[in-house]
């Protein structure tokens, strides 16, 4: 299986993602604390998705 480097747009996005989560985990940003769960599994699907796949 060849993986490449996703594109910077995957991955500026999935750090976002990543980053709201967190702040949502501790707590900073309360409006976010129902989507938090979601927010790491999306972050983390949307980085692998930008390595497996070309041109993603």
């Amino acid at each position: 299986m060849k993986l490449s480097a996703p594109t910077n747009l995957v991955f500026i996005v999935a750090v976002v993602l990543f980053v709201l989560a967190l702040l949502a985990q501790f707590g900073l940003v309360s409006a976010l604390a129902a989507a938090m769960p979601w927010l790491w599994v999306v972050a983390f699907v949307l980085l692998a998705l930008g390595v497996l796949l070309k041109d993603f």
